[in-house]
């Protein structure tokens, strides 16, 4: 079929199967169907369509994608932010949507899962130049700055360094 020449009922049907594959948000989904209808009034009836039949709700998922992020990738709440935010979520579920996903799973204790596992592949002795780039993973993940130099301080394998860590996150005089 030409692309010039397309039914009204595509927009949607191309829609559903997109969905089919993994959610989508609705910006992310109207995004990915302007690029494919441009300028095509299908496009707007198609994610109206979906809206109506709940297959399409940014609500529930953000709620299911920072739970998954959360639990599954072990991702801390700025990481998770920054990935809702990436796939066009609107603003006001992303808030709430932390606070589900982390009601349950507490912030700290998944650091320290993370910190763990992550001390296991580190070749010792550690460095500062090591330390430095073990905490910036673990910035990078989305755990709190001041969460990560406590986790980090408690840690008796990296406690000589960490005390001669202090010029990383101190300010100089």
């Amino acid at each position: 079929m030409r692309r010039d020449k397309r039914e009204p009922r595509e927009a949607y049907s191309v829609a559903l199967r997109l969905l089919a594959r993994r959610p989508y948000s609705v910006a992310e989904l109207r995004r990915a169907l302007e690029r494919r209808f441009p300028a095509d009034p299908a496009v707007a009836a198609a994610i109206a369509r979906l809206r109506e039949l709940r297959y399409l709700d940014d609500k529930k998922f953000a709620e299911q994608y920072a739970a998954s992020l959360a639990r599954n990738k072990s991702f801390g709440r700025y990481r998770v932010r920054r990935e809702l935010k990436a796939k066009l979520v609107n603003y006001k579920f992303i808030e709430p949507a932390l606070e589900r996903a982390y009601e349950d799973t507490d912030e700290r204790k998944l650091l320290a899962q993370v910190l763990e596992k992550k001390i296991r592949t580190l070749r010792l002795p550690v460095t500062p130049a090591r330390l430095a780039s073990l905490c910036q993973s673990l910035l990078r993940r989305g755990f709190r700055a001041d969460d990560i130099m406590k986790a980090v301080r408690s840690r008796p394998e990296l406690h000589p360094v960490a005390q001669g860590a202090e010029l990383i996150d101190a300010e100089p005089d």
